[in-house]
Order: structure tokens, then C-alpha cells, then sequence
């Protein structure tokens, strides 16, 4: 990123550089190292398609892989990090990489390391890897992560996959009505013109319509792009997010649905960091960010309730943080000194649990789509030919 600095150098007066830096720190120790003295630094956005699509987001998986592998191998840490520096191609990751590499010269852990670089490390990550330095366990640490966000990947996969289908249908379903529209209808509404006689009010009404978008397609063309830019600008912004999943939350079946989703997430978040040595009170707090905002008072009042020496099991149960299932295994875990593993257990079923029902949900929404393409489109020819057995009709 360019960064505009102001300076001052002895009788030269206020001057500004213009440099190329990862953080307004950098762009500073640049312009001191030229001898002036940093007055402000301004970093400049340049607005365009080609800079927003060479914006690379760091690689966490892959670098924890990475990481993995070389540490098994017996390297250790500051000469991992200068290897995988060393061969790294995007210039952004491998200056976040330099950045690391010099925090921990300077004597710091790695867990403050990646504190520093928010936009590159999830604090789930970092809490992870400081976990680890009290046990000298990263690379199983490390380890365990991966398969967290694995697991998560595949869930996501699978929504995706699903939803494949009905989107490319509706697409499908929009253009055809469109093209019938725009082009059949008033072809056929020449055609009639040119015969003459009565025609229903119904097609009447769908071929007037059929030639008002033929006649003003580019105006509607341009409208329409308008308002699909416009939904798409409001519903990237963070407002507009949390706006939309709230009234998701409001409905009977989604809103059930969602709530099951966070837990698994929150239970899975919460069960690697318990097998990573982090203590149940740090973790809650830590994994507090899953949930939706309206659970947060219901987290904090059931880590009272752990601080004040209750069982994780009657305090989740007390404030509405489990399912019947999920009670059970919280308390197997409380038993067997294996809360982590029952954690993750409980994740697996809920995650499960989802995926079965975006799939059945998908298997019968498909069908009542191509039901409705199908007639709406049906709808259209009909109202079509209407005409022409009218005529037939006067003719006999």
C-alpha cells in the first residue's frame, strides 16, 4: 500500500513522500531512515477493480500446514518462518511473514507475533498458538487446528453444493420467462393485431406488457441492473448483515436452525481450545463471538456460574445452551476428564444434524421451483394462444 508522508528536514521545509509500505509504521521508519522527521502519515486507497483483486488475505491454513510439517521435521521456529518467508511469491504475505519473523527477534513469543496482524490471524488462531506455548505442544496444537477448519470448510462446502442447483434453476426459469416476454409475446401481438378480431382481456393485458419491456428494454435493462447493484451494495454492508440475520433468527424453522449452527460452531471452537490446555474461563470468553448477540448475556451469566464453582453442565443446561444430546455428553465429558472430545462430539452432531436438513430442505424445495417456473411459464403460452382459439372459435 502507498503511504503519503509529510516530513521535515532541516531547512528545506514541509515536504511530502510518497511510499510504498505494509503498515503506516513502516512508511514512517522508511522516511526516517532518509533523515526527516515524520510529521503525519496518510495511507492512499485507490478505488478500482484491479487493486481490490490484488488484495491477497493470508493463508492461515495453508501456513499452518506449513508450519507443521517443517517443525515434525525438527527446524526450529525462527528458521521455519525464514524459509517459508524465503520462498513465499505474494508480496503482502511475505511481508507479514518478515513482520513476524522480526517481533520474534526482538525477543517477543509467537502468540504476541500474530496478535499484532489482525487482518492476517483470527483471534481464534492466535488463542490457539498461545495455548500451545504453555505446553510446548504447537505443532499438535497446530495440528488440531487444521482439522477445526477443515471441518468447517466442509460444512460450508456442502451449503454450497446444495444450493447450487436451485440458484442455476431460478436462473434458468428467470431468463426463459424474460425472453418469452420481451420477444415471443410481442411477436405474437403483431400477429394478432394484423388479424384482428377479440382477444381475452388476460392476454391483452400479458401482450401489452410484452410490448411496454420491448419497447423500453434497454431503460428496463438499466433499472434493473440499478436495483440488483443497489441490493448487492446494501447487503454487504455490516448493518444491513446483522439487520437480515436477525429477522432470520425471528423465523419458526431457520431461526432453530441457525441457533443449532452456532452451537456447533461455539462447541467445536470450544472443545479445541479445551484440548489445547486453555483454561474453560478464558475459552467461553475467548469463543463469546460465535453467538448470536442475543446469547451473549446467556454465555456471561453461565461463566459466572462455572467461576462460582457450578459444573459446565447444569450452567449451560441453566441458560439455554444445549439441547437434551448435548446435556448427556457434557456430562460424560465431566465424568471422564474429557470435556474437550465430548465438546467436539457435541459439534459433530449438530453440524451433521444441519447438513441433513439443508439437504432434505433443498430436495423438496427443488421440485416446488420447477412446479412454479414451470407454470408460471405454462401461464404465459397459454395466455398466448388463447387468441388463436378464439379465432378458430369465429371461424367455425
Amino acid at each position: 500500500m502507498q503511504y503519503e508522508v509529510k516530513v521535515l528536514r532541516g531547512n528545506e521545509g514541509i515536504t511530502s513522500l510518497l511510499l510504498e509500505a505494509g503498515d503506516p509504521r513502516e512508511a514512517e521508519a522508511q522516511a526516517k531512515s532518509q533523515g526527516y522527521s515524520v510529521i503525519a502519515t496518510r495511507a492512499m486507497q485507490h478505488w478500482s477493480l484491479l487493486s481490490l483483486s490484488r488484495k491477497v488475505k493470508f493463508p492461515v491454513v495453508m501456513f499452518s500446514q506449513e508450519l507443521v510439517a517443517l517443525l515434525q521435521a525438527g527446524m526450529p521456529l525462527i528458521e521455519v518462518l525464514e524459509t517459508l518467508e524465503e520462498k513465499e511469491a505474494q508480496p503482502s504475505v511475505k511481508k507479514s511473514l518478515r513482520k513476524i519473523i522480526s517481533y520474534l527477534y526482538e525477543g517477543h513469543n509467537l502468540s504476541y507475533a500474530l496478535e499484532q496482524l489482525p487482518d492476517c490471524f483470527p483471534s481464534l488462531f492466535v488463542a490457539t498458538v498461545r495455548s500451545s506455548e504453555k505446553t510446548s505442544s504447537l505443532p499438535e496444537v497446530l495440528a488440531r487446528y487444521i482439522v477445526y477448519q477443515s471441518q468447517l470448510e466442509e460444512i460450508k462446502k456442502k451449503v454450497i453444493t446444495s444450493s447450487i442447483y436451485p440458484v442455476i434453476l431460478a436462473v434458468v426459469g428467470s431468463l426463459v420467462v424474460l425472453f418469452l416476454m420481451v420477444f415471443v409475446v410481442p411477436s405474437f401481438s403483431h400477429i394478432f393485431e394484423e388479424m384482428g378480431g377479440n382477444i381475452p382481456l388476460m392476454s391483452k393485458l400479458l401482450m401489452g406488457f410484452g410490448n411496454f419491456l420491448n419497447d423500453h428494454l434497454k431503460v428496463f435493462l438499466a433499472v434493473f441492473l440499478s436495483i440488483l447493484g443497489g441490493v448487492a451494495f446494501i447487503a454487504i454492508q455490516p448493518a444491513s448483515k446483522v439487520w437480515a440475520m436477525q429477522k432470520m433468527w425471528e423465523l419458526p424453522v431457520i431461526g432453530q436452525r441457525l441457533h443449532l449452527y452456532q452451537l456447533a460452531r461455539f462447541y467445536r471452537s470450544l472443545g479445541m481450545l479445551l484440548q489445547s490446555g486453555m483454561p474453560i474461563l478464558v475459552a467461553l470468553k475467548l469463543v463469546s463471538g460465535l453467538l448470536q448477540e442475543s446469547l451473549h448475556d446467556q454465555l456471561k451469566q453461565a461463566s459466572l456460574t462455572i467461576q462460582e464453582g457450578g459444573s459446565i453442565s447444569q450452567a449451560m443446561e441453566k441458560y439455554g445452551l444445549v439441547t437434551p444430546l448435548a446435556m448427556r455428553l457434557l456430562r460424560v465429558g465431566e465424568r471422564t476428564g474429557q470435556m474437550g472430545e465430548m465438546m467436539e462430539r457435541i459439534a459433530a452432531f449438530y453440524e451433521e444434524e444441519t447438513v441433513r436438513w439443508i439437504e432434505r430442505f433443498v430436495k423438496l424445495f427443488e421440485p416446488l421451483l420447477m412446479v412454479f417456473v414451470g407454470l408460471l411459464v405454462g401461464v404465459i403460452v397459454v395466455l398466448m394462444y388463447f387468441p388463436i382459439f378464439e379465432l378458430a372459435g369465429s371461424i367455425k
